[in-house]
């Protein structure tokens, strides 16, 4: 026992509240991520709470001096203000509670009023991700009048809901860190309109919040902002080239790891046309080509080069990409797609074993129309490793979980999306400050980018295939008497061959967004709900405005007609009793 000084400690963590300004500290070094549950500023009758990666429960005391002079810089801590906050100094004195180390676990669990947002069993608020890094914090509401431009890369990544699913169907509570709400949309399908021709069809619809909603305003909406691309037409397709980069190593030995990729790599061999190409790269301690790239008319030889994917060794994941870039280069074939496609648990072990030293390499190669996608494996999965690489090599992740998901993807997916209709493509929402006093895009936290880049187009976007949707959902605030225009969206796209620059826009009245959310469209309602699921699951502080047990409902309301949703409300049901 005694008292431990946290002020220039060497960990991150934030702190909330009216008691303590809404401060941010940037204390680096996460480990597990845990809510610190505070005592109120002195002379103060609001809540405080501070996140940090300690690996403990501790009580803090906090004593909270406004700043007269110098710059953030020069601050203890890096602290950051929050918007239309003042400023603070905090001095931070945390007093270890007694067993700490060895209650962690059974706080965790502890008791919360019915099935709301995992919660802190001393005021039933949104408790603390249980384990990884802290989640991206979710950011405030912006004001219209003061930034009326939000701007994003379109992201088509779907892996943070697949193995979110899988840790909550296996009894596990996932990671705050691996928690992102726009792949938990963009896993749904939406029913938007395709376009003609190449590029985007824009849309967008919106409605209130549901009545179980906690506390909603009169003037609280949603808005669904919608991108679609055109759909391959049958035997339409340029032909392809995919290199495969197979993580070999000890950790893929695991049921549902190298036996699924395996399983899924002979599933598409059979399904590719006979004037698609294929090479196939296995790494472990070091990287080995099994197959040069070969037309997959010679399918038998493909085949054998895939039995003989054997576990073995460590995971230099940085020689197996490298050698994959080096294959698909070699192999390179002009006016056909070009494709590296890494197949891990993205846990490396040897040689680099960071995304940020391997992100030159995906970029050059992106640059020169190989692009990159990623398939994660295993209940022990690399998520931001894999989304990173991928983000930055033009491509896109996704989480198989088991042979009904590697059938999904090896089957459907992939053979189906190997063209791309659009590179770096961004999306932009300009809000009109007369109709809308504030607003927020729900995730895209990583995806978000300044007014300026939108026609930067040596800034990167996102990569979309043929077929895909794209939503970002929004939540605002009207202002009273709202009417008329509310926002104009645009999208601005590369063109795949020539890198040619494409717009579209739309414009968005208020009126499209005043229905109850019961009359809205179905698809509308899921994005909300799984929107606000990954919300309590990273336990943000828009968690507190739902329930799990109004989410289950809605749910199962909506999952009549439509598989993936009656899924989506079994993984909420697992989660109701994972949270209680």
């Amino acid at each position: 026992m005694g008292d431990v000084r946290m002020a220039g400690v060497d960990h991150r963590f934030r702190l909330r509240g009216a008691g303590c300004g809404h401060v941010d500290g940037d204390l680096r070094g996460a480990r597990d991520a845990v809510l610190i549950r505070s005592v109120p500023v002195e002379g103060s009758q609001h809540p405080c709470e501070m996140i940090t990666d300690a690996h403990a429960w501790v009580s803090v005391r906090l004593r909270s001096e406004p700043i007269t002079g110098g710059s953030a810089s020069d601050w203890p801590n890096t602290f950051r203000e929050a918007p239309m906050v003042s400023q603070y100094r905090v001095a931070a004195v945390a007093v270890i509670a007694a067993l700490c180390l060895t209650a962690c676990s059974a706080s965790e669990d502890g008791p919360s009023s019915g099935a709301k947002a995992p919660a802190n069993a001393e005021n039933g608020k949104p408790g603390p991700p249980v384990t990884g890094e802290l989640a991206d914090e979710a950011p405030g509401e912006q004001s219209a009048s003061n930034q009326p431009v939000s701007t994003f890369a379109v992201d088509v990544d779907t892996a943070s809901y697949g193995y979110a699913k899988r840790q909550l169907l296996s009894g596990q509570r996932p990671s705050a860190s691996t928690i992102r709400p726009e792949e938990f949309v963009n896993s749904f399908r939406q029913g938007y309109r395709q376009p003609t021709g190449d590029g985007f069809a824009v849309s967008a619809d919106g409605a209130r919040l549901p009545r179980t909603h906690l506390n909603p305003s009169d003037s609280a909406r949603l808005l669904r902002v919608g991108l679609q691309t055109r759909a391959e037409p049958e035997g339409q397709r340029l032909d392809a080239s995919l290199t495969f980069v197979v993580d070999v190593s000890g950790s893929m030995a695991e049921p549902g790891k190298l036996d699924l990729v395996k399983s899924g790599l002979h599933t598409l061999v059979d399904q590719l046309r006979t004037t698609d190409s294929v090479a196939l790269i296995a790494y472990s301690d070091e990287a080995d080509v099994l197959r040069q790239m070969t037309p997959v008319r010679d399918r038998s030889a493909l085949h054998s080069a895939i039995d003989r994917l054997r576990v073995s060794g460590s995971t230099n994941l940085e020689a197996g990409l490298r050698l994959g870039y080096e294959t698909a280069r070699k192999s390179f074939r002009s006016g056909s797609t070009n494709r590296v496609i890494l197949l891990s648990d993205g846990l490396p072990n040897v040689g680099s074993t960071n995304a940020t030293s391997l992100v030159r390499e995906v970029q050059e190669a992106a640059a020169k129309q190989i692009t990159m996608m990623g398939v994660g494996v295993g209940s022990d999965y690399g998520d931001k490793f894999m989304e990173e690489l991928a983000d930055k090599g033009d491509g896109y992740v996704v989480y198989v979980s088991d042979t009904a998901a590697a059938n999904k993807v090896f089957v459907e997916q992939l053979p189906a999306t190997l063209a791309v209709r659009a590179l770096d493509a961004k999306a932009q929402v300009e809000f009109d400050p007369a109709a809308v006093a504030s607003y927020r895009l729900i995730g895209y936290e990583n995806r978000t980018l300044s007014a300026s880049a939108f026609r930067n187009d040596r800034v990167d976007g996102g990569e979309v295939g043929p077929g895909h949707a794209v939503t970002a959902l929004y939540a605002l605030h009207l202002r009273s008497g709202a009417e008329g225009h509310l926002a104009d969206v645009r999208v601005r796209w590369q063109d795949p061959q020539t890198r040619e620059p494409s717009e579209q826009n739309l414009s968005v009245t208020v009126a499209s967004l005043d229905r109850e959310f019961t009359s809205a469209a179905p698809q509308l309602q899921v994005c909300y709900t799984a929107a606000y699921f990954a919300e309590v699951l990273r336990a943000s502080r828009y968690a507190e405005e739902v329930r799990l047990d109004d989410l289950l409902r809605l749910a199962k309301g909506l999952s009549e007609e439509d598989k993936q949703v009656a899924e989506l409300a079994d993984v909420i049901q697992a989660a109701v009793k994972l949270y209680r």
